[in-house]
């Protein structure tokens, strides 16, 4: 038996959402002790009831799973459909309607549905119909029909299948009413030869083993128009795709059909081996593995956990939703794209090394399940240790994505990380279920920003803080190490410092402000300061925070217009005030002070040009 902890194939040590999900469903339904194993086949009377795998493989190749996922058991009916695809392809739709049609019974799945006076199935899920399918298969032979089968069935799962012998020789011993069956369809023609053949291709087939997760490998395959996410290998035309699902949505559960599309609205088959497929077109496959059947040959566990994940995942067909096929947006680290904090040399540098370990995903459009799911997946298989989602451009996130959501910063909490989200507008709604199922320590796993730029210095604070980096705010400097005295002499240091006013800044105190007349500019020394403006929406946005050895104001040097922008203290703050008439007289005094300032400011403009072309450059990608 395999373990019951909830496992992806995504390769990443962090659980991903869904496995959350899963987790949750298994331990709430292995007690389930309704329904009973099979027993008219004598061999598949020998499986365990406690045996409960589920599966669910995305279109993009991602498989969840939790429980007994790698147990082997027999196909069974849910062969039905994929042989029937395979006679649509082999014989023509004209060809294959004119001996099965494609009404609903309500009948079970054994039942002699067959249409008064042609003797026509109903439908290919029955048996009826499902013999019959297997007699338009091409081959030369009844030998080459199956091995066509098994061939293709292995497409579907993404690996070599191979048949239950046991229970091949079982169905064929004990298969007395599928005789009659087929000896009817003979007798009306609908089977063009003598019915052993098919019938052996039929016991066949359903005889192939399988497992939980070559189920819903199956099942997103046809998801994904024929084509196995994995492999990339196609199984089926795209159109004959239509044609399974189709039949599957009206006839899969047989006398619960209509039920199964009130309650889940997803095409499925059914098996008396245990096992339930269930696919959501474009999105996801569904497989989920419990021997125990009720009444009409179902799994008991398996229509439970189907109905739960539909309603949890809001994942029901008819459901009207403006589904964005990828939330995300736009992904980055922030060695390429950093936040308004101006960085010291040094601190750019340890940036640049480290700033892989921060990734910001930025998502967009409606959120719902299908969006989260593959956005989640890819923050926790960035292995980013300080993952920032941005929500700014969400529109409204439905409760299953808020649930994936949630999950995902539970995950990443419990495996030593921090989410760190910026809200989008309207969002007060989340954010209050967030922080109502975040208690006690949790919430500590949830940082909240109103703008991306914070969570960025955030981050960026605590890389620096993780590489013993002191913090450049607190930082006090000389004149003489301040960045645009970089290469003056000490005496050229001293005139500075005899030309500049020595000014101090209280934390809060407004130091510049838009629309001032520009006389100076700033060498800051120490402390820290912000360059905002104002919004037509009324909003503050900062443009830039400064620390010791940066410069503030200029812009004057190159012309008298107005200041644009506000200039706040962050903290407590000095710097050296030189005025733009004091610093043209070094032209005629000084030249060679002069001459270094500019050069240095120089430099530091080439420096910010370079740094916004790179982050034009990642957000463009």
């Amino acid at each position: 038996m395999t373990s019951q902890r909830a496992r992806s194939t995504t390769g990443s040590p962090v659980p991903l959402p869904i496995t959350r999900s899963l987790e949750r469903l298994h331990a709430r339904f292995r007690d389930l002790d309704e329904g009973a194993v099979a027993d008219y086949i004598p061999e598949l009377a020998k499986a365990k009831p406690e045996w409960f795998g589920i599966c669910v493989a995305t279109t993009d190749g991602r498989v969840y799973e939790v429980g007994d996922t790698r147990q082997p058991f027999t196909i069974q009916s849910i062969s039905k459909p994929l042989v029937y695809g395979l006679a649509l392809e082999d014989r023509g739709r004209d060809q294959v309607l004119a001996k099965i049609g494609v009404e609903p019974t309500g009948d079970a799945f054994n039942s002699i549905s067959l249409e008064p006076g042609t003797g026509r199935p109903l439908n290919p899920m029955i048996n009826a119909g499902a013999i019959a399918a297997a007699s338009l298969v091409a081959g030369r032979s009844d030998e080459d029909r199956f091995h066509r089968i098994l061939s293709t069935f292995s497409i579907y799962a993404g690996r070599q299948l191979g048949i239950d012998q046991a229970v091949y020789e079982s169905e064929r011993d004990t298969g007395h009413r599928n005789r009659a069956i087929g000896h009817m369809l003979r007798n009306f023609d609908i089977v063009g030869t003598h019915p052993d053949g098919p019938l052996d291709v039929y016991f066949k087939q359903c005889s192939i083993a399988v497992d939980c997760h070559a189920l819903s490998m199956m099942a997103a395959t046809l998801a994904n128009g024929g084509v196995n996410p994995v492999t990339g290998e196609r199984a089926v035309k795209s159109d004959t795709v239509t044609d399974m699902l189709s039949v599957m949505t009206t006839c899969g559960m047989y006398d619960y059909a209509g039920s199964w599309v009130y309650w889940v609205g997803m095409p499925a088959k059914s098996g008396v081996g245990g096992g339930i497929l269930a696919v959501l077109p474009g999105q996801l496959g569904i497989a989920v593995f419990s021997p125990p059947l009720d009444e009409r040959g179902n799994s008991v566990r398996g229509v439970a956990v189907c109905k739960e994940l539909s309603r949890d995942f809001q994942l029901h067909f008819l459901r009207t939703a403006r589904v964005s096929r990828s939330a995300v947006r736009a992904a980055y680290d922030i060695s390429a794209v950093r936040s308004k904090r101006v960085r010291t040399e040094a601190e750019r540098r340890v940036l640049s090394e480290e700033g892989r370990r921060a990734r910001v995903f930025e998502l967009h459009g409606d959120l719902v399940f299908a969006g989260v799911e593959s956005a989640a997946a890819q923050v926790v298989e960035s292995c980013a240790e300080l993952p920032i989602v941005d929500l700014t451009r969400v529109t409204a996130i439905d409760d299953a994505a808020a649930r994936m959501l949630l999950d995902l910063v539970l995950a990443l909490g419990e495996s030593g990380k921090s989410l760190l989200l910026v809200q989008g507008r309207e969002q007060s709604r989340f954010l209050r279920y967030l922080q109502e199922n975040l208690v006690d320590d949790r919430r500590r796993w949830l940082q909240v920003f109103e703008e991306l730029d914070g969570a960025l210095e955030r981050a960026e604070d605590q890389l620096l803080a993780a590489r013993g980096a002191p913090a450049s705010d607190a930082a006090s400097i000389s004149l003489a190490d301040h960045e645009l005295c970089r290469g003056l002499a000490a005496d050229a240091v001293a005139h500075l410092a005899r030309l500049a006013k020595h000014c101090r800044f209280a934390a809060g105190e407004m130091i510049l402000r838009k629309g001032d007349r520009a006389d100076a500019f700033y060498l800051l020394v120490a402390g820290k300061v912000s360059v905002t403006i104002d919004l037509p929406s009324g909003r503050r946005q900062r443009v830039s925070t400064l620390s010791a050895g940066m410069t503030f104001g200029e812009l004057a040097i190159l012309n008298d217009a107005p200041r644009s922008a506000d200039v706040r203290a962050d903290s407590s703050t000095e710097c050296f005030a030189l005025s733009i008439e004091d610093f043209r007289a070094l032209g005629g005094t000084r030249p060679d002070i002069k001459l270094v300032v500019l050069e240095n400011l120089l430099r530091n403009a080439s420096q910010t040009a370079a740094r916004l072309t790179q982050e034009i450059a990642a957000l463009a990608r």
